[in-house]
């Protein structure tokens, strides 16, 4: 179903993967929104328990697009030197293939949304905690599934 990397040398190993999930802080998510056509928009996201979560508002392009098709890819670029004297660059990047959904159970979303506190202001319990409280019923938690992911790096880097 899915193809194999053409460059297969190139390739990351899982533990060059995960690391760049989980020490990245944004990522582009694409779906393909009603009319057909992809959209893709950058965002926040926190890499837990083997899935990618995200946090959004209940309505916008982006969540009619995630209503319309549960596929989606998540890309994130992790190294991006141009080299202009070499006519390249040095990248690092990975993709993620899966399915998104909209978490409806309330553990799950009070997880992602420590998980994603923690990530973006770590050792802040109190101030988090506070946070959360006050806005708990206003989160939206967006939940992406992985079913294939490969990571790939410039030849230069091996």
């Amino acid at each position: 179903m899915f193809q194999k990397m053409r460059r297969f040398k190139q390739e990351l190993k899982q533990n060059e993967i995960e690391r760049i999930l989980q020490s990245n802080t944004s990522g582009i998510l694409a779906v393909i929104d009603n009319g057909g056509y992809p959209y893709t928009v950058p965002l926040s996201f926190v890499y837990a328990n083997g899935k990618i979560y995200f946090h959004s508002t209940k309505v916008g392009h982006k969540i009619d697009a995630i209503k319309n098709c549960k596929k989606a890819t998540f890309c994130v670029v992790d190294k991006d030197d141009v080299q202009p004297e070499k006519y390249t660059t040095f990248y690092k990047s990975v993709i993620a293939f899966g399915h998104i959904e909209i978490v409806d159970d309330m553990n799950e979303t009070l997880s992602a949304i420590n998980e994603l506190g923690e990530k973006y202001y770590p050792n802040h319990d109190k101030e988090l905690q506070r946070e959360i409280d006050k806005f708990k019923t206003a989160f939206l938690i967006i939940r992406f599934d992985i079913e294939h992911i490969t990571g790939k790096q410039a030849v230069e880097l091996l």
